[in-house]
């Protein structure tokens, strides 16, 4: 795929929006719309052999969601883990002693050019939460590892970032013990 022209159609703070004209590898033409985000950071609270979860509503889908942790700066702030640790003071209040790179997931690549780093957060103790306006209705609970499998068949754990993030933790749990 070749792009031939792009231009943009929307901006704010946190995202914007692109119309590419493109060429497919036959020659045929087609059009792509990209929202391009800055790189996010996801953060799996690890404690007592469970995981600190954040409920939020989601907008776009009109329901509330239990993922892990989450977000990234406006406009153009580092990413990585100065972000991994500003996220998980200000939605949890909690702070990490470890913060281990777990790998990096594209978050819906047929729509956006956004990517989320993943961290494992442990050693963690409490501190005062900092949440952002539009977290005013953010819960926060611990859950145990057999309990978060269960949300996640119930289908009340359904947040692809968190269930990359869950892969990547177990991936390494399995690394670890061979």
């Amino acid at each position: 795929m070749r792009q031939i022209s792009s231009r943009e159609v929307y901006r704010n703070r946190w995202m914007s929006l692109r119309e590419d004209r493109i060429s497919h590898p036959d020659g045929s033409p087609g059009l792509y719309s990209v929202v391009d985000k800055p790189t996010a950071a996801c953060v799996v609270p690890y404690e007592d052999g469970g995981f600190h979860l954040v409920e939020q509503y989601r907008y776009p889908l009109r329901r509330r969601s239990w993922e892990f942790v989450q977000g990234t700066w406006p406009g153009d702030g580092p990413p990585g883990e100065e972000l991994a640790r500003a996220e998980l003071a200000e939605e949890t209040g909690l702070r990490a002693a470890s913060l281990t790179r777990l790998g990096r997931v594209a978050v819906a690549p047929g729509l956006t050019s956004q990517e989320c780093d993943v961290f494992l957060a442990t050693g963690l103790t409490r501190g005062p939460v900092d949440r952002e306006h539009t977290e005013q209705e953010m819960e926060q609970r611990w859950v145990s590892r057999a309990e978060f499998e269960k949300l996640v068949r119930d289908g009340v754990v359904f947040d692809n970032t968190t269930l990359a993030a869950f892969t990547l933790f177990l991936l390494r749990s399995l690394a670890e013990t061979s």
